[in-house]
């Protein structure tokens, strides 16, 4: 397996540049929209106990949360029109378990914040399906609405330009989500968050994540030591692995977020091979340790909708399965944060509301934190097909595209889930 390097804006024209794979088990789109969010939906459909899954669900629905000012959700998703919007907050709670690995993070002035430090937004379009998710920076500076503290019950007055990751410690969910709505335009139906340590339980409970590292990493910051190759994570290597901004490309946030979509992206295919799917052990604990670890919006927590919205995007190709990041700029006001290209996203938003295919013409990452594997040397995660000749399964073959496309600003980076990344570390 060989990385190609960071390509030009001039050199990458489409989505699907860098070889296909063959589509996977049908559920793991599933897992690449919401990660380790819905779990038990996986488990739930592939045969567990009634009475098991029914426990689960109500573990599930104890610690849903209010979307303050939220209309009404039909409840079935087919009447929604425009699309289901489904926002996903990963949060850098100072958990007991997992408090002393983060330093002065949970020992310092600033312990008992909690910030929304990853950002989500599942666009799953209406038929044909297509599934958009748009990560937004943490050094993102936005405006923050009137958001009531669910705890303490204080209303915080609204805010012209605060950090996104802030948004949290305002309003808890309810806040992040009306944020990312009134910057995107954007109506979210669904919320769910799930923290770091959630996430490494995830990965605990599976048996580790193997993530590609295309020049070794060494972050003084996290303690990330990893050499290049192929490398299993698991407990503080993982949680070290998803924090780490100066290890990768050029140590910014920008960086990280390729870093932590190649991580998912892994976790996804962890999730449904059949070391996982043909243990029922292992998926009972991975269901367990979900609902454990996530916590839902009130209208994610009906289980027909969670399987509703699993099989909306069960039949959507790896093409039309699309990350990217939010088009920024660099803040006039402090050059350590990013503020919106206001231009590139609502050609973004335009395309979806649309319902049109889009196409990247950017780089995969901005931040360098990713590269792209060259798959001239066939190195994917696929079983390569029976007949080497058939000119559908070559990998080195772009795939025409199945209708006219939307081409992007180069300013908005992304990647399909087509497309094979490498974390590209800060050791040469």
């Amino acid at each position: 397996m060989s990385p190609k390097s960071p390509t030009s804006a001039g050199d990458r024209s489409t989505v699907a540049r860098h070889g296909k794979l063959k589509s996977p088990h049908p559920v793991s789109q599933f897992f690449i929209v919401i990660a380790v969010a819905m779990a038990a939906v996986l488990v739930a459909g592939l045969g567990v106990a009634a009475y098991t899954a029914y426990d689960l669900t109500q573990s599930f629905t104890a610690s849903a949360v209010e979307i303050e000012g939220q209309d009404a959700v039909p409840p079935d998703i087919g009447a929604i029109e425009g699309g289901v919007n489904l926002f996903v907050a990963g949060t850098d709670a100072c958990e007991e378990e997992f408090a002393y690995l983060f330093g002065e993070r949970c020992d310092g002035p600033d312990s008992s914040a909690e910030l929304n430090d990853v950002n989500l937004l599942v666009h799953i379009s209406d038929e044909p399906r297509r599934v958009t998710v748009i990560s937004f920076p943490r050094d993102l500076m936005v405006p923050i609405p009137s958001c009531t503290n669910p705890e303490t019950g204080y209303t915080w007055s609204a805010m012209s330009k605060q950090q996104i990751n802030s948004a949290y410690s305002y309003g808890g969910l309810s806040c992040v989500v009306s944020t990312i709505s009134e910057l995107s335009g954007q109506d979210i139906q669904f919320a769910a968050k799930v923290t770091f340590g959630g996430v490494i339980n995830i990965t605990d409970a599976i048996g580790g994540v193997e993530v590609c590292v295309a020049n070794g990493i060494q972050d003084r910051y996290t303690g990330l030591d990893l050499p290049a190759g192929n490398v299993t994570l698991q407990g503080l290597e993982a949680l070290q692995f998803l924090r780490t901004r100066h290890g990768v490309g050029d140590g910014g946030d920008l960086g990280r977020i390729s870093n932590q979509q190649q991580y998912m992206s892994r976790l996804a295919r962890k999730l449904v091979s059949e070391d996982v799917l043909s243990d029922p052990t292992t998926l009972f604990k991975l269901a367990t340790t979900a609902v454990n670890n996530v916590t839902p919006s009130e209208s994610l927590t009906n289980p027909l909708t969670l399987v509703q919205i699993a099989l909306a995007v069960k039949n959507v190709p790896f093409e039309d399965i699309v990350f990217v990041q939010y088009p920024t700029g660099t803040d006039p006001d402090n050059s350590n944060r990013v503020v919106p290209n206001h231009d590139a996203a609502d050609a973004l938003w335009a395309a979806l509301d649309a319902n049109e295919a889009i196409e990247l013409t950017g780089e995969v990452s901005q931040g360098d934190g990713v590269v792209v594997v060259d798959p001239t040397d066939g190195a994917t995660d696929e079983t390569p097909s029976d007949d080497a000749s058939d000119p559908a399964t070559d990998a080195s073959e772009t795939p025409a595209p199945a209708e006219t496309s939307v081409a992007l600003p180069s300013s908005i980076a992304g990647q399909t889930a087509a497309e094979e990344t490498c974390s590209n570390g800060n050791v040469r």
